[in-house]
């Protein structure tokens, strides 16, 4: 995968965005490869940290971090 830079840098208006993103998957592409052929997810990570995410405000004041460890230790 290969991006002309000067072409795409002399793109001005509503497209610099799209151009800039453009740019960007070129700097990385090797992420961009992995991320579309392997197999691998992080899907299990992300939800357990939204599920911490939406109890540390449950117990925001209520407690400090003792209760807050079992309470997640709970919840699973």
């Amino acid at each position: 995968m290969h991006f002309d830079r000067s072409a795409l840098g002399s793109i001005q208006g509503d497209l610099a965005a799209l151009v800039g993103f453009a740019l960007r998957l070129g700097e990385d592409c090797e992420a961009v490869k992995a991320g579309v052929t392997l197999e691998w997810s992080n899907g299990q990570v992300e939800g357990q940290i939204n599920r911490l995410k939406m109890l540390k405000p449950q117990m925001y004041g209520r407690a400090k971090l003792d209760l807050l460890s079992q309470r997640v230790l709970l919840a699973v």
